[in-house]
């Protein structure tokens, strides 16, 4: 275990900012990355989940209570969506900005050395997913220590099926768990399972993966100034996507108003 990992874990949970009755993290993208490279979790640790909630994270918290619990259960909580980060910070809490599950992501296949020490599986939608992070593994000579596998649809309501994915998960020694079939597929599977699986970190990251490996179009810079990232995935897929974000939406700011309540 790397010295000074956990005085840091202690930190995340000591400076908490409260949103939406839900701890987020003060550290940075950078910070939060640096952690999970270099700390193995010990047996007693058990699994570290990470989230990065958007608007459709904070409407499914309002909306499905066992994924609330999950999000409860979360180690480390930073503020993806643009929304959340601009309402905390009219509140005036001092969030370190938009830590996207996205940039977490880059910054870890960014230190492939660091990474050595972990046993990486990821979760993925789809075997040409799959194919690309294997070629990256294999690349940065990481091949020996890493694994992929694609569940099937519902495998999160399929017992059968999400004790096979645990099973893989554990029987791999998995210190590092990308989870990259999205909200909150991800989040259910970890919180329902998570005895059975092996102490490691849990990135719940949704598409991060996929754009990090070059598979989905990353925003332009001028897009991503903007934060209108929502705007560009709408464009690319707009059929799947335009209906969840006015339903995320509209649930997001009943939840705002019903958070600034309680905090009046």
């Amino acid at each position: 275990m790397v010295k000074g990992s956990d005085a840091m874990s202690a930190r995340v949970s000591r400076l908490a900012i409260m949103l939406f009755g839900l701890p987020f993290s003060p550290l940075s993208a950078a910070d939060i990355s640096k952690l999970i490279a270099d700390h193995i979790r010990a047996p007693d640790e058990n699994v570290g989940l990470l989230i990065t909630p958007n608007i459709q994270h904070i409407a499914l918290m309002r909306t499905n209570e066992e994924f609330r619990r999950a999000c409860e259960q979360a180690e480390i909580l930073t503020c993806d969506g643009f929304p959340l980060y601009y309402y905390g910070r009219c509140r005036g809490l001092p969030l370190p900005g938009r830590v996207t599950g996205r940039e977490i992501t880059e910054d870890l296949m960014s230190m492939p050395s660091a990474l050595r020490k972990h046993r990486i599986f990821a979760v993925v939608d789809s075997e040409r997913t799959g194919k690309a992070v294997v070629e990256w593994a294999r690349a940065h000579g990481l091949d020996d220590r890493f694994s992929f596998y694609v569940p099937a649809v519902g495998f999160e309501n399929d017992p059968t099926e999400a004790r096979h994915l645990a099973r893989l998960i554990r029987d791999h020694a998995t210190s590092l768990l990308f989870m990259g079939v999205g909200a909150p597929r991800s989040e259910l599977f970890v919180s329902r399972y998570k005895d059975d699986l092996p102490p490691c970190w849990a990135l719940c990251i949704g598409q991060s993966l996929i754009v990090a490996l070059g598979l989905l179009p990353k925003p332009p810079v001028l897009v991503q100034r903007l934060n209108l990232e929502w705007l560009w995935r709408i464009a690319l897929e707009p059929r799947r996507l335009a209906k969840r974000y006015v339903w995320a939406l509209s649930e997001f700011l009943i939840a705002l108003f019903k958070d600034l309540s309680r905090v009046g």
